[in-house]
């Protein structure tokens, strides 16, 4: 049996991890690269291995980098099935569709306005060729085994972070093979705390938070204090996030401040097609969320939801002060864009970071301290006030990770870190082997190993 790691090692994005066992391949997500542009342009390589060799994708949820490769897995010749729960499969189709969207897009514009490095700029994927991934989705329960081969068996378990997202249990080989997928928090606003795993062989944990805790904030208190202080000035505040699940997340909250009276009566937007086609699925998988009915109902009310595009530019230029929740979350690409062509260089804006951002992107550069941002071929000064609330990610911070592993009643071979950067990487495995004892390895990109 092998694994080669092949996205997501020593980077947070590009999830991709391949089993090898008895001449059956598995795929372990089918993540995008994101960031900074040595790893983007890795979505434009082949895989090292051909497709037409894979027999199953099993996804971990349905966030970008971790399916928003799959399209181009297809049209390179995958046939076989791609597995995953039924919130994720709902959710992967609208963050497919819309990323080709985005990719379409943004080359034309790039090709209209002539600042494409390339001759003719193209989109990653297209629109059409996302469509195609679709039929290969097969629905599966949570702690059900699901048989893939004769002698090789899956389960899911919920992993929290968002709607559908799951850790993998592969048996095979007399072995057990646990991927965590995204690990979401203990006491998250929204989602039910991770399963811990019981048993496991080999562990592949992911480490985006795994050098940090997130502060024990009252986030709603400093929802308020930043919304009063930016309407006082006149200013608008824009919260770049990402549509499934923190969106949601930011609303609720804002609808309990807006309950309380903690916060003034202003236009509140929603504009992310996605995020609010998300709703939605919140609506259908209440298993899922513990957000009561009633209580989603009155949230939705309160906020203003944009899908047409026009409707954004007239809010874009509204001059009275709001509150804009838009994509993308880590600003590479959506609506918030425009927001911040706009808004960006005016003193009185605040842009409110809440998830984590990747080495590169926008939002980064941002929390970084970046005098300028480029959107579009331009530069624009960055004059806004440029805040973070930490507390509002969606992924486990390093208690929540360690405590992830605290149920196992046997001792693994080895626990791979995966889907996190250098730092983090390095300090999660000093801490498990303080803790734990357990032997850590950090994979590179593209090292196979024998298990």
């Amino acid at each position: 049996m092998k694994v080669k790691f092949i996205g997501g090692a020593g980077t947070v994005t590009g999830s991709k991890t391949l089993i090898e066992s008895n001449g059956v391949r598995i795929l372990i997500d089918c993540g995008q690269f994101q960031g900074i542009k040595p790893l983007r342009e890795l979505n434009w390589e082949p895989l090292p291995i051909l497709p037409s060799t894979i027999d199953f994708v099993l996804l971990t949820h349905g966030h970008l980098d971790h399916c928003g490769w799959l399209p181009r897995l297809v049209d390179q010749g995958f046939k076989g099935k791609i597995y995953c729960t039924s919130p994720t499969k709902e959710i992967t189709k609208l963050i497919l569709l819309d990323s080709a969207k985005i990719q379409e897009e943004e080359a034309s514009t790039a090709n209209k306005g002539k600042f494409s490095k390339h001759e003719i700029a193209q989109p990653l994927y297209t629109v059409a060729q996302a469509e195609k991934v679709f039929p290969h989705f097969r629905v599966i329960k949570t702690n059900e085994a699901l048989p893939l081969d004769a002698e090789i068996t899956a389960v899911y378990s919920n992993a929290g972070h968002i709607l559908g997202a799951c850790t993998i249990e592969l048996q095979l080989e007399n072995k057990i093979l646990v991927f965590s997928g995204d690990i979401g928090r203990d006491n998250d606003v929204l989602m039910y705390p991770p399963t811990k795993p019981k048993r496991g062989d080999y562990i592949f944990l992911e480490s985006t938070y795994g050098d940090r805790l997130h502060p024990d904030t009252d986030v709603k208190a400093e929802l308020e204090m930043y919304i009063n202080n930016t309407v006082a000035k006149g200013g608008t505040i824009i919260i770049p996030s990402f549509a499934v699940e923190r969106a949601q997340t930011v609303m609720y909250l804002l609808w309990q401040l807006k309950e309380e009276g903690r916060i003034p009566n202003i236009p509140y937007i929603i504009d992310t097609p996605m995020g609010i086609s998300v709703l939605d699925i919140f609506e259908n998988n209440r298993k899922w969320h513990k957000l009561p009915e009633h209580e989603y109902i009155a949230m939705c009310k309160m906020f203003s939801m944009i899908t047409d595009y026009q409707e954004t530019i007239a809010t874009i230029f509204d001059k009275q002060p709001k509150v804009v929740i838009a994509a993308s979350g880590m600003i590479t690409g959506g609506r918030v864009l425009s927001y911040l062509e706009r808004y960006i260089g005016l003193p009185e804006t605040t842009v409110i970071i809440i998830g984590f951002q990747a080495e590169g992107t926008r939002g980064r550069k941002l929390l970084e301290g970046a005098k300028e941002i480029k959107i579009h071929g331009k530069y624009y000064p960055v004059l806004a006030n440029i805040l973070e609330i930490e507390s509002l990610s969606a992924h486990g911070d390093q208690r929540d990770l360690l405590n992830w592993l605290s149920a196992l009643e046997n001792k693994p071979i080895k626990v791979f870190l995966v889907h996190g950067e250098n730092i983090p990487l390095d300090e999660l495995r000093i801490k498990i082997n303080e803790r734990y004892h357990f032997d850590c390895k950090i994979p590179l990109m593209g090292q196979e190993f024998e298990l």
